[in-house]
């Protein structure tokens, strides 16, 4: 029997890149697994996909900047199948055009941002435990931070801001469900080449952020999505946040141009 058989899954902004790789890994070990997506249709495409496969997948809307379509999503995966197990919050998004620096960035693209960065989490978190984990004695939920959310950046002040009100939102939830056997946790991704990567970072920016990586490439999707699942298969473990980033800004911040250095001293 697979780890997680049985277990009824979310996986929010799922249709590709990180999401879409951790709605097939859920799916591996056995869950019945929801893409929640904006795209219905690219989001139906791509399970029918999945099933083809002998997985079990199936989709619900979701739209991180609708407030109301988020309480939706929950509602619908409970009136459907009666509970929710796994919840991935794996929203994220911002663009670097107006996402800059704290002096730069207007506070109206600030709080977008923000806002819907947190709504995501708040909402969907909040809702799945009070209409379907309380009752059911357990729950894991899986956050989705960044890099970005641990170590501050030169630009997209309302990205990183608001990943690491994440990460101590993920630590809140956790403390505050943990009498209802309810785990909290979170995945902080460094650079990942996912389509959004790559087709917005250009080959020179990818180059100098790895040049500060130890492990000095890119993580792939799949390697974040295995992240998720040990998380899902780790009902004890809570109030954790793990770095998947391959060492970026663990070493010397000289570190990048130190490391082919003949003498380093």
């Amino acid at each position: 029997m697979k780890k997680l058989e049985g277990k009824i899954a979310i996986v929010t902004a799922s249709t590709r890149g990180i999401g879409y790789c951790t709605v097939e890994a859920l799916a591996k070990e056995g869950a019945l697994v929801y893409m929640a997506c904006r795209n219905l249709e690219v989001g139906k495409q791509k399970a029918e996909a999945l099933n083809a496969q002998g997985y079990n997948v199936k989709t619900v809307y979701f739209e991180a900047y609708d407030k109301e379509s988020i309480a939706a999503m929950i509602d619908t995966v409970i009136e459907e199948e009666g509970r929710i197990d796994i919840l991935v919050n794996n929203f994220g998004g911002t663009n670097p055009v107006d996402d800059k620096d704290f002096l730069s960035t207007d506070y109206s693209v600030f709080a977008k941002y923000a806002d819907a960065h947190l709504s995501s989490v708040f909402i969907a978190s909040q809702r799945a435990i009070n209409k379907a984990m309380k009752k059911q004695k357990s729950g894991i939920i899986i956050n989705i931070g960044s890099v970005a959310g641990m170590i501050p950046d030169t630009s997209q002040v309302a990205y990183g801001t608001s990943k690491a009100a994440i990460l101590h939102l993920t630590k809140m939830i956790a403390i505050h469900s943990a009498k209802y056997n309810i785990a909290c946790n979170a995945v902080c991704p460094g650079m990942t080449a996912t389509e959004a990567v790559m087709n917005n970072l250009t080959p020179t920016f990818q180059e100098f952020f790895l040049k500060h990586t130890p492990i000095h490439r890119m993580a792939t999707p799949e390697e974040i999505a295995d992240a998720v699942v040990y998380f899902a298969e780790a009902p004890y473990t809570t109030c954790q946040v793990l770095a998947v980033h391959g060492g970026f800004g663990s070493a010397s911040p000289i570190y990048g141009d130190m490391v082919n250095m003949k003498n380093k001293r």
